[in-house]
């Protein structure tokens, strides 16, 4: 079926984002003994937005990796965590927003709830720049100078997640949220309600991760990309995008590769789309016959038109008959 895969995109990215949530919370014995996952993955980052703290997590957040280490390394520089959030970055970009994230799979759910919904506008896309403020306040600059994990203790959702799924199993759940418990937990209920009436509040207003991934957009290996030579600037990518953006494939751009199957001329596709192409397939400009699991674009190689026995038939005697005549018209 012509387009299938393409046309069928939202539920293969949401595959992909239910394996991503069971992968970041593989530890399935912690949620049931409310004790954390202590193992040698917890060394390493998950791509997404995930509590270091949370019963079932197999690995650490970028984000709260990234603020103790700031505390700890004093005026060193993080290069480890920096490192890794850096090779992700540039690898995925917001690919990991919008394929990877446990965060962003709940806000996709509960935006599914049938409800009246808030529209893209010039103030939900000013308010996206919230972000960023965040980014630089409570992830870098209050983690250096006062010496704590601003945003783990002042906004994260999923650190007051982790400390509600530990309650049942854990007595000192409350010491896990920090502090600010009535602050947190309020947010939270916010967040949760505000994302079945606009779509993902929490990424597209909130969340520092998004917009550290933001910037790698441009130049990360996976994700759409617009050949401009073929835009008409018909603007039914932006018409169909959930986010903010102002173009494809912008900092505000979470790759779910809506724009693909409504673009006419065909001029949005898969960045590193190649590298899953067989060698005898056309290039990744050619029109669009399905993408892959990971969203890889696979080109539409046009069969070859059959030629009608008859066609041939008649044709070679029209030449045959306006060769004759020639060569009467030059006898006389």
């Amino acid at each position: 079926m012509k387009n299938w895969i393409v046309n069928h995109l939202p539920t293969k990215r949401r595959i992909v984002q239910l394996y991503s949530a069971l992968l970041h919370n593989a530890y399935v014995k912690g949620f049931i003994t409310g004790k954390m996952y202590l193992g040698g993955t917890k060394n390493l980052c998950v791509p997404g937005l995930n509590c270091y703290s949370c019963p079932g997590a197999i690995g650490s957040c970028p984000l709260g990796s990234l603020q103790n280490a700031m505390i700890s390394s004093g005026t060193r520089t993080p290069t480890y965590v920096l490192g890794i959030i850096g090779l992700l970055a540039l690898m995925l970009g917001r690919t990991i927003c919008g394929w990877l994230c446990p965060v962003g799979l709940a806000q996709d759910l509960l935006y599914k709830i049938k409800t009246p919904k808030i529209r893209k506008s010039k103030v939900t896309r000013a308010l996206s720049y919230l972000k960023y403020f965040i980014l630089v306040t409570l992830v870098v600059i209050v983690p250096l100078v006062f010496l704590v994990p601003g945003f783990c203790e002042y906004i994260c959702p999923a650190g007051t997640m982790a400390g509600i799924l530990s309650f049942p199993n854990n007595s000192g759940w409350l010491s896990a949220l920090g502090p600010f418990f009535t602050w947190k937990f309020t947010l939270l209920i916010l967040i949760v309600v505000m994302s079945i009436f606009c779509y993902r509040t929490f990424c597209r207003f909130l969340c520092p991760l998004g917009a550290l991934y933001g910037f790698f957009n441009k130049v990360a290996l996976l994700g759409v990309k617009l050949d401009k030579t073929k835009c008409t600037d018909c603007g039914l990518c932006q018409g169909v995008c959930p986010m903010d953006i102002k173009k494809v494939g912008d900092h505000e751009c979470i790759q779910c590769g809506k724009c693909i199957s409504v673009c006419p001329a065909k001029a949005i596709t898969w960045k590193g789309a190649k590298l899953f192409i067989k060698h005898n397939e056309t290039e990744t400009s050619a029109p669009l016959e399905s993408v892959n699991l990971l969203g890889m674009v696979k080109p539409k190689v046009e069969p070859m038109q059959e030629t009608n026995a008859q066609d041939v038939i008649e044709t070679t005697r029209t030449i045959e008959n306006t060769s004759s005549e020639v060569q009467t018209d030059e006898e006389v």
